[in-house]
């Protein structure tokens, strides 16, 4: 079954236009785990805009006391390695997003990046963390990831997320397949995220095969704000049993 790994960084982004510690991102994070995420994402950015480095050491006392994945996610050139060897996640997701960006828009580029990727993927995995390349859903791009020493992709899912719905759904859908299976054959582990959202995780998780992590943070803290954070969290685990069972 795949698992749900519950990002918080939208709990931390509104705790953090008030000088009060409301919402607490650790009681948030308690309360995904409670109701049976199988892990916590975060993503500290160099302004702190959201996760703070406090919140990543906090976080991951709980992650431990529970014994589920911690995944840090970031851009690792821009200080993001002392981060990790501080904190020792489970899983390291390099993203190449700019300092100043909203949001994850792409994944990496292996023609330009490879090269300056090897060796840091090569000092993340000799603390013992499992590595994980943010893609885009590029077939040809999954044996050069495992080449430089990746152990999973996520998938980039906005593309699908964006096609959902519409005329280029079906088309959309195979291109992930394709990216999916091709991850397989090279030996990576795949997980995938953005934008995902519990009306079109089914269908993405019965369409795309080896899903073994989704990690979801925008639109599950958009739907606990409706339906609070426990019942939000069965939802979301209730859509990736559907996809898993179609």
């Amino acid at each position: 079954m795949t698992r749900l790994s519950v990002n918080v960084n939208k709990v931390a982004l509104l705790r953090n236009s008030r000088p009060l510690d409301i919402p607490n991102v650790e009681h948030v994070a308690r309360l995904a785990l409670d109701a049976g995420a199988q892990g916590i994402t975060v993503h500290p950015r160099p302004d702190a805009r959201h996760i703070r480095q406090t919140d990543v050491v906090t976080l991951l006392q709980l992650v431990r006391s529970r014994g589920v994945e911690y995944n840090i996610e970031g851009n690792p050139f821009h200080q993001f390695l002392d981060i990790v060897r501080r904190a020792l996640p489970d899983q390291c997701t390099l993203v190449p997003d700019a300092p100043g960006a909203a949001t994850s828009d792409h994944g990496w580029n292996q023609a330009r990046d490879a090269e300056r990727l090897r060796p840091m993927i090569a000092q993340i995995k000799a603390l013992g963390i499992r590595v994980s390349l943010f893609m885009n859903a590029d077939p040809p791009a999954m044996a050069m990831a495992r080449d430089i020493g990746a152990d999973r992709v996520e998938l980039y899912t906005e593309p699908y997320a964006r096609a959902f719905g519409t005329v280029g759904q079906e088309a959309t859908l195979s291109l992930y397949r394709k990216a999916a299976e091709a991850a397989t054959r090279s030996g990576l582990g795949i997980n995938a995220g953005h934008d995902l959202n519990r009306n079109n995780l089914p269908l993405f998780l019965s369409s795309v095969p080896g899903v073994l992590e989704v990690s979801i943070g925008h639109a599950l803290i958009s739907d606990a704000i409706e339906f609070g954070m426990i019942s939000t969290v069965a939802l979301y685990l209730a859509a990736i049993r559907q996809g898993g069972s179609t």
